[in-house]
């Protein structure tokens, strides 16, 4: 079994929520699940680097979003 993969689940799982409920809020979903997997990319590459904090993960998510969603 791989617990490291199970860690990051963990890990990744409150931020990526709070950036949906976000993304609902502003009325863009839609854009949020065509953004996922390079979000999650994103977000395990953080937390590979050792960042750990939710509110940490989550603002630098939301930041990331804005920066994709601008080039598209």
């Amino acid at each position: 079994m791989n617990l490291k993969a199970m860690v990051q689940i963990d890990v990744l799982e409150k931020p990526i929520e709070r950036i949906k409920e976000t993304c609902v809020m502003m009325g863009i979903a839609e854009k949020f699940e065509r953004a996922l997997p390079e979000l999650e990319t994103f977000l395990e590459g953080e937390v590979a680097n050792g960042e750990t904090r939710e509110t940490r993960l989550t603002y630098d998510g939301l930041c990331y979003l804005q920066q994709i969603f601008s080039r598209k």
